[in-house]
């Protein structure tokens, strides 16, 4: 009896470990997986959704439309880093432009400090942002800081 009480209670502990995992924060990556991109369609769905009148990308001419917002690009995509984009940073990057500024970022962020970029969550597919994606992470070329030796 002793044993069964022990065991019942090892399995309500186990469940109750489960269940506290189970948080909003937790949840946000774990086991999320977005389908293959391909890289043609997402240089074509960078341009159709006219990305290249904030954006150049490392490598790549971009045609220029009737549409070309005036002033500098301001935000170069791809080319040397020391820190690596990965998947997941890029994502969040298009779904959430706002999620990573920091510091005086004038040029590229509202008073507020949210990103001047677009939101384009109701406008692109997701296949369109998989394929994006699927083109600007093979352009980052990561360069690790070399600390300088005293």
């Amino acid at each position: 009896m002793a044993r069964l009480r022990f065991i019942a209670l090892a399995i309500l502990g186990f469940l109750g470990l489960i269940i506290s995992g189970c948080t909003e924060e937790s949840a946000q990556a774990r086991g999320f997986v977005l389908p293959e991109g391909n890289v043609s369609r997402g240089e074509i769905a960078f341009i159709n959704l006219q990305c290249q009148q904030c954006h150049t990308v490392s490598g790549v001419t971009l045609p220029a439309d009737e549409t070309m917002r005036d002033g500098p690009v301001l935000v170069q995509l791809g080319g040397p880093v020391t820190n690596i984009k990965t998947y997941g940073d890029l994502v969040t990057s298009i779904i959430h432009p706002s999620h990573d500024l920091r510091g005086p970022r004038d040029e590229v962020a509202n008073p507020d400090g949210t990103s001047i970029m677009t939101d384009y969550n109701s406008v692109m597919t997701v296949q369109q942002m998989v394929d994006i994606v699927s083109f600007l992470q093979p352009k980052y070329d990561f360069i690790p800081y070399v600390y300088p030796v005293p």
